[in-house]
Formats: C-alpha cells, sequence, structure tokens
C-alpha cells in the first residue's frame, strides 16, 4: 500500500504566510494530518483499480454475449412472423 505523506510543517508555514494566526495554522495543519492518516486506507490504490477493470471487462463480455443472443432469438422471432404474414396473404390470396 502506498504512503501518503503530508508535511505539516510547510503547510503551517504557508498558512502563516498568508495570515493566519500561528496556534490556529498548527492546529489546522495537525487536523488535515490526522484526516489523511485516519482515511488513507480507504483510498483506491493501483491494484484495487487493476482489480475493478477486470471485473468489468468480465461483465462486458457477458453483456456482449446476452446481447448476440438476443438478437438471434428476435432474428428467429422476426423471420417466424414473416413466414406467418406471408402464409396469411396467400391464404387471403385464394379464398378472395
Amino acid at each position: 500500500m502506498a504512503t501518503l505523506t503530508f508535511d505539516t510543517l510547510k503547510f503551517a508555514n504557508r498558512l502563516k504566510a498568508a495570515g493566519v494566526p500561528n496556534e490556529h495554522a498548527e492546529a489546522e495543519a495537525s487536523a488535515l494530518a490526522e484526516v489523511f492518516e485516519t482515511h488513507s486506507a480507504e483510498l483506491a490504490t493501483r491494484d484495487d483499480l487493476q482489480h475493478l477493470r477486470n471485473d468489468l471487462k468480465v461483465l462486458e463480455d457477458r453483456l456482449d454475449a446476452k446481447l448476440v443472443q438476443l438478437e438471434q432469438r428476435m432474428t428467429i422471432k422476426l423471420g417466424s412472423l414473416m413466414v406467418v404474414a406471408i402464409g396469411v396473404v396467400a391464404a387471403l390470396v385464394k379464398v378472395l
């Protein structure tokens, strides 16, 4: 797991240079470092993203297969419908 580095001193000095009071700047830097430390485990890593890509590829392949099956079924149904329609027209021509 990659570690997230945060320079609290540099951050506090930037805040001080921008006019933030010393105690406030140090407290804000400390709080932000704590947030990074607490939630860094929840960040996605490259491995996490690669697993996600692999899972999405599997789902995409399954969806493609389902779409091919659906296309085949629709083609068969359309062909059947055309045969029935031609039969009905032929029967009506003979009767009339």
